[in-house]
């Protein structure tokens, strides 16, 4: 499922036209850093719909009967029958390097403070390896450091 994601974030990404610069895919939940080539809502739209429409697909097509029964949204929302993401965004705008990286850290240590992992270098599931400069020959997705515009230092 963690592939399709991955597989899933790439599309939107190339398809919303934003970047993606770090990433972390938990058991129950993700989170991305993105640029600004569109408003919040936009991304997490091309996010959210891409991502849940594929995973969604991947449970149908292999007769995941239980996990889709947990996703099944008794509210029907826009006509949909199973609904993978609550709906609640957590936006958080990052404004400048310093608080970039922090996030980025936060991001990428997600996995040991859970427990998941004890080097978050090890989780596959992250774009931790990108920003070391060691990216495995499968790393799963990759981000987009070189669209990151540093200020020049004075």
């Amino acid at each position: 499922m963690k592939k399709v994601l991955c597989a899933a974030l790439d599309e939107a990404r190339h398809s919303g036209g934003f970047a993606i610069f770090a990433y972390v895919i938990m058991p129950d939940h993700l989170h991305l850093i993105t640029d600004a080539a569109r408003k919040p809502s936009d991304t997490l739209r091309f996010v959210n719909g891409l991502s849940g429409h594929r995973l969604i697909s991947f449970l149908r097509e292999n007769n995941y009967a239980s996990s889709l029964a947990k996703l099944q949204d008794g509210r029907k929302a826009r006509g949909h029958t199973y609904s993978l993401w609550d709906g609640h965004s957590n936006v958080l705008p990052v404004f400048g390097e310093s608080f970039f990286m922090q996030r980025v850290h936060y991001i990428h240590q997600n996995p040991v403070r859970a427990g998941l992992t004890e080097r978050a270098e090890d989780y596959r599931w992250s774009s931790v390896r990108c920003w070391s400069g060691r990216t495995l020959d499968d790393e799963p997705l990759m981000v987009d450091l070189d669209k990151i515009l540093w200020r020049r230092a004075q």
